[in-house]
């Protein structure tokens, strides 16, 4: 399986006390999270649920990043990185197979879905 470095950033300092600081502290907070390739060439398709079976909701363009908040197991799928059953929540509601994500492992790398 080939291993990717994976990116953060941080935007900005983040003070307490106004809306809009907390607002600032949200979208830092949002910047943090790590992001995960989807394979070279793939635009991949966003599901409802961790199968081909579910309603497809978009296509990421090539060369999309995704955070995986949460993975749970479903279908069966090969691709680029391997034969898998683990689906990677990357939104509310919306799943891709991990076989497209480069995350430099063959087994789960978030909290598994409830």
């Amino acid at each position: 399986m080939a291993v990717e470095d994976r990116t953060s950033t941080v935007e900005g300092a983040v003070a307490e006390g106004t809306a809009t600081e907390t607002l600032a502290a949200a979208e830092s907070t949002e910047a943090l999270a790590v992001r995960y390739s989807v394979a070279p060439g793939v635009r991949l398709k966003v599901r409802s649920g961790p199968g081909t079976q579910y309603q497809l909701i978009k296509v990421l363009p090539l060369g999309a990043r995704v955070p995986i908040n949460c993975q749970k197991p479903g279908e069966w799928v090969t691709g680029t990185y391997g034969t898998t059953n683990i689906w990677d929540n990357i939104a509310n509601g919306q799943y891709v197979s991990d076989a497209y994500v480069n995350t430099g492992s063959d087994g789960y790398v978030a909290p598994r879905c409830s």
